[in-house]
């Protein structure tokens, strides 16, 4: 396959549209109904409070009682807002313990309205948790699987409040690249406008297109999206070599270049192996038994000859040429980066 179709997308796949997005909202409730596996009321307080004014509000007096209860957890309630969501509809609702809780198993999440950024309510969760581990403990062993005191509440949440915005009633709308690139929005922008026929998107910045409803087009914003996000355009990226030090992982872009340059590399290993003898008194002396220690140390230095690593054209010639070094990922990531510090690498070097 060519590059150039290699790399080739729809819009719709590498843009977000102005208005179109997920709003998180979370809250704070009470999941009753555990066997045993609840909060301890001494150690979290908070739950304490918080079921003692859920009784009140319900017309039971605990004022200055000494209530316990192994079966109520504390826990945080988050879900994200489907853009365009309508009152009445329902969304999925994740929940996790906030206290000293074993598990959620069982579980049911007491009415909890859930908040949005600007502090009003969106919508209320509430229904039985379902969980996706366990846990079983005995007097001697425990077993866990998975994470007990979190969960999910499928169609669990109610929306009460919707986001008033009108996408159709808009005259401009911005397309934000998920990956901001000088090239791409240039190509997003003459695409468009050749497919309308007339000047309807225009660059502002590497992340940014916006997009005017021309006019005589026969219908609004939504249908001027509508024909644009199936075009298919070529994706342009910087070169960029990320490497993550934990795992060993090296990614390279297929526009990473490099100069031809000549590399040795030598591993040092050193071994270090206890022998202790245990040495014993005379006879009829005073002496006791002793452990003498004894180290043995061995330092192996393996050298390896240059090797070129020829000028690169191509991602698989610049692999190869690598691979021909005949080293680990862990070495390699060192010599990329001193390759970069000699200017031989025209890549940018991204260390997760």
């Amino acid at each position: 396959m060519a590059p150039a179709q290699a790399a080739a997308a729809r819009i719709k796949d590498i843009v977000d549209v102005e208005g179109i997005r997920e709003n998180q909202l979370v809250g704070y409730g009470l999941v009753v109904g555990l066997d045993g596996t609840g909060d301890s009321l001494n150690n979290s307080p908070f739950t304490k409070q918080s079921l003692q004014s859920m009784l009140e509000r319900l017309g039971v007096n605990t004022a200055g009682q000494n209530v316990r209860t192994a079966n109520v957890a504390a826990v945080m309630v988050t879900a994200n807002l489907p853009p365009f969501s309508t009152q009445g509809s329902r969304m999925d609702v994740s929940v996790a313990s906030l206290g000293d809780s074993k598990s959620l198993q069982g579980g049911t999440l007491l009415v909890t309205p859930l908040l949005g950024a600007d502090g009003e309510v969106y919508a209320i969760a509430q229904g039985p948790v379902s969980i996706n581990g366990f846990k079983a403990q005995g007097d001697a062993a425990t077993i866990i699987s998975g994470v007990p005191t979190t969960g999910r509440i499928s169609s669990g949440a109610v929306i009460e409040r919707e986001i008033d915005f009108k996408l159709g009633a808009q005259s401009t709308l911005r397309l934000a690249l998920r990956n901001p690139d000088l090239t791409t929005s240039r190509r997003i922008a003459l695409a468009i406008n050749d497919f309308i026929g007339t000047p309807t998107a225009t660059p502002e910045d590497p992340s940014t297109v916006r997009l005017t409803l021309p006019r005589g087009f026969n219908g609004n914003i939504v249908d001027l999206v509508t024909d644009i996000e199936q075009l298919v355009i070529e994706t342009d990226q910087t070169a960029k070599i990320v490497i993550d030090e934990n795992s060993g992982i090296i990614v390279i872009g297929k526009d990473v270049r490099v100069s031809s340059v000549a590399v040795a590399q030598s591993n040092l290993t050193v071994t270090i192996a206890e022998n202790p003898t245990v040495v014993q008194p005379a006879p009829l002396s005073n002496g006791v038994t002793a452990v003498q220690p004894s180290t043995n140390i061995n330092a192996n230095l393996s050298n390896t000859a240059l090797a070129v690593v020829n000028e690169s054209v191509t991602l698989q010639q610049l692999v190869d040429g690598l691979n021909a070094l005949g080293i680990a990922p862990r070495d390699l990531i060192a010599i990329l980066q001193a390759i970069k510090a000699t200017g031989a690498l025209q890549a940018e070097i991204e260390v997760l």
